[in-house]
C-alpha cells in the first residue's frame, strides 16, 4: 500500500469586515473546506493535519481557523451578545472564501464546525456542492440528558482553577473510544489550549452558550438542505450522540450516514482511513 506523500501547506491571513481569519490551504483541485470542533486548542491543523496527506492528493483542501480560535481574530463578549458564534463563523467564512475567489466548494464540519457547515449549506445552497457532517451542533436534537459528557467536560476544562493536563487527559477520554491510543496527543493539546486570547475567549464562549441554551436550533430547519449530505458518527459518541442522527437522516432530502463503532467523537482520528476514503468516494461520486 503507497503512502499519500505530505502535501505543501500554504498560510494566509485573509482579512474579513469581522476581523483576520487564518486560513491554511494544502492540494489542488476542487474545493473542500473543513471546519474544526470546539474543543480548547482546537484549529484547522490540530483538528485534520493526520488527513490533509489523503485528501490534498483530490482536492485543494481549505482549512480555516473559525472565529475565536487558532491564529483568527477573537469574537468578544459583545459580538457573541448579539449574534451565536455560529452566526458569526458563517459571515466570517464566506468573506474569506470570497476574498480567496471561491464561490462553490464541498464543506465538511465536525461539531461546532459542524453548526457552522449546516448554517453554511442553509444561508448559501448555491455555493454548496456536496455536505459533509460528522456529529454536527445544531442539527442534532438530543434525545438524552443535556448538557452531554462531553459538553460538561468541555464547560470544566477552562472553569475551575482553570486548564491542566489532567483535565485535558479527561477531555481526551470522553471525546474517544479507545484513549489509551491518543495520549500522545495530550500534552500538544493542553499547550495549544493555554493562549490568553483564546482562554478569555473560551470563557465568553461558554457564557454565551449557557445564555442561548446551547447551539442555534438548526434541526428545524435541515428539510432545506439541497446539497447532497453524508453523516459520519461514532457510535460511541458522548458529546453529540448517535440518537441525534435520526432527525437529520429523516429530514434531509438527499442523505446518508455511516456509523462507525468503537468510535467517539472524532471519527477523522479514530478511524482516519476509513474516514478519508468515505470522504474521497463521496465527493466524487457523480
Amino acid at each position: 500500500m503507497t503512502t499519500a506523500e505530505e502535501p505543501k501547506l500554504v498560510e494566509h491571513t485573509v482579512p474579513t469586515s469581522l476581523g483576520p481569519i487564518s486560513v491554511t490551504e494544502a492540494g489542488d483541485g476542487p474545493a473542500l473546506v473543513m471546519l474544526h470542533g470546539g474543543g480548547p486548542g482546537a484549529d484547522g491543523i490540530a483538528n485534520y493535519a493526520q488527513n490533509l496527506p489523503a485528501l490534498a492528493a483530490h482536492h485543494r483542501v481549505i482549512l480555516p481557523d473559525q472565529p475565536g480560535f487558532g491564529r483568527s481574530y477573537r469574537p468578544t463578549e459583545q459580538d457573541l451578545d448579539e449574534r451565536s458564534i455560529t452566526d458569526i463563523t458563517v459571515d466570517a467564512l464566506l468573506q474569506a472564501l470570497d476574498a480567496l475567489h471561491i464561490e462553490r466548494f464541498h464543506l465538511l464540519g465536525n461539531s461546532l464546525g459542524g453548526a457552522a457547515a449546516l448554517a453554511t449549506a442553509l444561508a448559501v445552497p448555491e455555493r454548496v456542492e456536496k455536505l459533509v457532517l460528522m456529529a454536527p451542533g445544531g442539527g442534532w436534537l438530543p434525545f438524552g440528558p443535556t448538557p452531554t459528557e462531553g459538553q460538561k467536560a468541555m464547560f470544566r476544562y477552562y472553569n475551575g482553577e482553570g486548564p491542566t493536563v489532567k483535565k485535558m487527559r479527561d477531555f481526551v477520554r470522553v471525546m474517544t473510544a479507545e484513549p489509551k491510543r491518543w495520549e500522545n496527543t495530550v500534552q500538544a493539546r493542553y499547550e495549544a489550549s493555554l493562549e490568553a486570547s483564546h482562554t478569555a475567549f473560551y470563557h465568553a464562549y461558554n457564557a454565551a452558550f449557557a445564555k442561548r441554551h446551547g447551539m442555534d436550533p438548526l434541526w428545524q430547519r435541515v428539510h432545506r438542505i439541497k446539497a447532497p449530505t453524508l453523516l459520519l458518527w461514532g457510535r460511541d459518541d458522548r458529546t453529540i450522540t448517535l440518537d441525534g442522527a435520526q432527525l437529520m437522516l429523516k429530514q434531509i432530502r438527499d442523505v446518508q450516514l455511516h456509523v462507525f463503532g468503537n468510535c467517539g467523537h472524532w471519527v477523522q482520528l479514530e478511524r482516519q482511513p476509513e474516514f478519508e476514503r468515505l470522504v474521497i468516494d463521496f465527493l466524487e461520486e457523480a
